[in-house]
């Protein structure tokens, strides 16, 4: 695939940010974005095969285990993304987001080029992956199956309107450096003291959460250096992103293809949909899961990640906790996702 590598450049509109309500949208946006991107990660992860049982050689599970290895390494980092974007968040003063529209998660919230949604591993989730996680700039299409779907109105700037709206962005780094605009354009305003009017206590820190990148976000400079391990982690430096989530993927899928050259009939994945437990109010002819053990390991996987996302709340919202509980909270987030989480997910999909 090297010879096919994208370079393609277009040009992206500038997300305009006039005022805390905008900011504060678009960070819920961005926490949305990592939190949506980390699921559809998870599942891919989950759905690939685990033994030769399954139908694969021994060589083709020793490529498996590789890319499961990336995928993890990447999922880590939309966790340490949605970290860097919840301290921006709390930093302003606001809430920490933790929802999500239900999956898949269509142009109905997201500009039309921007659609998640769970696809077992294989070219067209690698491709799809590519195409979220691309440079700001390049020209690519998104996979098979993914095409615009409706049409969103931005909020433009002179609008007579009080309350934030979409904004046109086109890639994750896009978003963010609309943000770090926006940050920059606030803090000019009104200063940096009226723009970073959260406690600086309530911030996650390498002390708790042990990635060396994540940092506390109190001011301008703070915040700029939280967007610009987002944006080079996700995409790569300025032109450079070949150690980027987008190199990463783009290096995946060459090895994938190149695997499945030498046996057309490869498939990773088991055959694996995405499924409901229960009847979602906002998703159009939802599948629900029928078999009784399986529901009730769906059930089970459910809860724990509901109890996962209040951790992680409860963490950020502080309220006279000692160190040591916070400790408690974040450690227990932690061992859900890196004990619980990870090994009940491929349970689920050999169901």
């Amino acid at each position: 695939m090297a010879g096919h590598r994208p370079n393609g450049q277009a040009s992206e509109p500038p997300v305009r940010i006039e005022t805390r309500e905008e900011l504060v949208y678009l960070l819920g946006e961005a926490c949305e974005i990592e939190h949506g991107l980390l699921c559809e990660y998870l599942y891919a992860q989950f759905s690939l095969k685990r033994s030769g049982d399954e139908g694969v050689s021994p060589n083709e599970l020793e490529h498996m285990q590789a890319w499961e290895t990336t995928l993890i390494d990447i999922a880590k980092q939309e966790m340490l993304h949605l970290a860097l974007a919840t301290n921006i968040l709390t930093a302003v003063g606001a809430a920490p987001h933790f929802e999500r529209p239900n999956f898949p998660i269509l142009t109905r919230w997201y500009p039309p080029d921007v659609q998640i949604a769970l696809v077992p591993f294989g070219e067209r989730a690698l491709r799809h992956f590519m195409y979220l996680e691309r440079p700001e700039g390049m020209s690519l299409d998104d996979a098979e199956g993914f095409g615009h779907v409706g049409r969103m109105e931005p909020l433009r700037v002179d609008d007579p309107q009080l309350t934030p709206g979409p904004e046109e962005w086109r890639t994750v780094g896009h978003l963010y450096r609309g943000i770090e605009a926006g940050l920059a354009h606030l803090v000019n305003r009104y200063g940096e003291e009226a723009v970073f009017i959260g406690p600086p206590r309530a911030q996650a820190t390498t002390e708790i959460f042990e990635w060396p990148e994540l940092t506390a976000v109190t001011d301008l400079a703070s915040a700029s250096r939280a967007i610009e391990v987002i944006v080079e982690q996700g995409e790569g430096a300025r032109g450079d992103w070949v150690d980027s989530h987008f190199g990463r993927f783009v290096g995946v899928l060459e090895d994938f293809l190149a695997v499945r050259r030498l046996n057309p009939s490869f498939d990773p994945a088991r055959p694996v949909i995405p499924v409901y437990v229960h009847e979602p109010p906002d998703v159009d002819d939802p599948v629900l899961i029928e078999e009784p053990l399986t529901r009730r390991v769906g059930d089970l996987f459910s809860a724990v990640y509901e109890v996962t996302l209040q951790l992680q709340s409860r963490y950020f919202v502080h309220h006279g906790e000692t160190l040591e509980e916070l400790d408690t909270l974040a450690k227990t987030v932690k061992h859900l996702m890196n004990w619980v989480m990870r090994n009940l997910g491929p349970v689920m999909t050999a169901l």
